[in-house]
């Protein structure tokens, strides 16, 4: 039997509010006690100065393999994940080709054997992404898929969006349709506001998020299916989320850190890195997404990793890529806002643990006696200053480079076995 102790450490589970300081005593890959009378054996690590929670899971991971494996591949996306206290994540089906058959999402599944983390798929909703060909949701149910997507484009067609909800309702998959209003957002690059108006940027109003998650949300009502409003960015889909929760319907929401944190501001003068999709928008917008994550209207944050290389970056804003690499920094940031006083702490813990476990029915997310020893060790308050050349990821496109952070992961323990530690 091996043993592991953290010793006098603060235990922060969000699925039972247990914050307290104590000892977390881990034999053969599960948690056997913890609190402050859990016995201790084995190998100590000295917790006192630290914090733990479960080891987070990101819901939202675009990853370059196969076919991108410049941007990103599995393995460095792993490496970036330990780091950030990440110990499961969920590919996005963006991929080349698209995660869009039983085979690829077992190909996934065979790398991911082979990694420190847990790799989850989520299929593509529809062939190639193309809006219109329902994909096999069942066999790839089936294969491991834990959820399916629609990729940044949506499914625009109702009645095709209508019967993929019909159908996945009969396995009970969880689908994603971008909240986007192709008509209204198509060849824009920023939120519409007097900000992407002084600088001259085609843009796009909040309406058009809000007017999709809407009908996504009235078919889950009229199916019954499972649905996913991904990425939610504007104060008025908030609203429209809250509503729909006071009735009987099967929808949850994420939010990405980078909206949590950031402005239309943030762009500045054509900070490409800021550059994101959906747009960063105002400081109303990101204020009702604080409070929809502490309410539980929102239900889960991601990092919405998005590798991108420097050249796809360094263009005129319009013709950049969109996207930022967050593995590394889900954790941290939220740390930041916490520390700031902007997003309640557990409320944070939350929505990147227990949470998405909940919603994607997968193991962990929790620290209790016999859980799997998925454990992040962090700083609340270490103060340090971001340098994105040290990021893990391959690609290294970050909005918040040479900011002034507060937390960091100082420690993963993965199956009760130490797999990141910070120098």
């Amino acid at each position: 039997m091996t043993a592991l102790t953290i010793t006098d450490i603060r235990i922060m589970d969000p699925a039972s509010g247990r914050d307290e300081r104590g000892h977390v005593l881990i034999e053969d890959g599960r948690i056997a006690a913890l609190g402050p009378d859990a016995p201790i054996r084995g190998e100590i690590i000295d917790g006192s100065r630290l914090s733990c929670a479960p080891g987070l899971i990101d819901a939202r991971v675009k990853a370059g393999e196969p076919g991108q494996e410049n941007r990103e591949t599995l393995a460095s996306a792993a490496r970036a994940a330990l780091a950030g206290g990440v110990t499961q994540i969920v590919v996005q089906p963006q991929t080349d080709p698209i995660i869009d058959d039983l085979s690829l999402v077992e190909f996934i599944a065979r790398k991911g054997d082979q990694l420190d983390i847990d790799v989850h798929v989520a299929g593509a909703l529809t062939k190639g992404l193309d809006g219109r060909t329902m994909t096999e949701i069942g066999l790839m149910s089936d294969a491991g898929a834990v959820m399916f997507a629609s990729g940044p484009t949506p499914v625009e067609d109702a009645q095709v969006m209508r019967r993929l909800m019909s159908y996945s309702a009969t396995f009970n998959a969880l689908l994603s349709n971008a909240p986007v209003t192709p008509a209204m957002s198509a060849g824009t690059c920023a939120h519409e506001s007097d900000v992407s108006a002084r600088l001259g940027l085609a843009s796009a109003p909040s309406v058009s998020e809000r007017m999709m998650a809407e009908r996504d949300i009235a078919l889950a009502e009229l199916t019954g299916g499972r649905l996913l409003v991904d990425l939610v960015s504007a104060a008025e889909t908030v609203e429209s989320l809250r509503r729909a929760k006071t009735r009987d319907i099967e929808v949850a929401s994420s939010v990405s850190i980078n909206h949590l944190a950031l402005n239309e501001l943030d762009i500045g003068d054509y900070r490409t890195f800021a550059k994101l999709d959906p747009p960063l928008r105002e400081e109303r917008d990101r204020q009702a997404l604080l409070r929809g994550v502490e309410d539980g209207t929102i239900d889960i944050v991601v990092s919405d990793h998005d590798p991108q290389s420097a050249g796809r970056k360094r263009l005129p804003f319009a013709e950049a890529a969109s996207g930022a690499v967050g593995l590394e920094l889900l954790l941290p940031v939220g740390l930041k806002l916490a520390s700031e006083g902007e997003l309640d702490l557990m409320a944070f813990l939350r929505a990147v643990t227990v949470a998405p476990a909940e919603l994607l029915g997968l193991p962990g997310g929790r620290l209790d006696v016999g859980a799997p020893a998925d454990i992040v060790l962090f700083s609340e308050h270490e103060p340090w200053v971001l340098d994105s050349e040290t990021l893990l990821s391959r690609s290294k496109n970050t909005p918040f480079d040479g900011r002034r952070m507060t937390g960091r992961v100082r420690m993963t323990i993965k199956g009760g076995r130490v797999v990141y530690r910070a120098d």
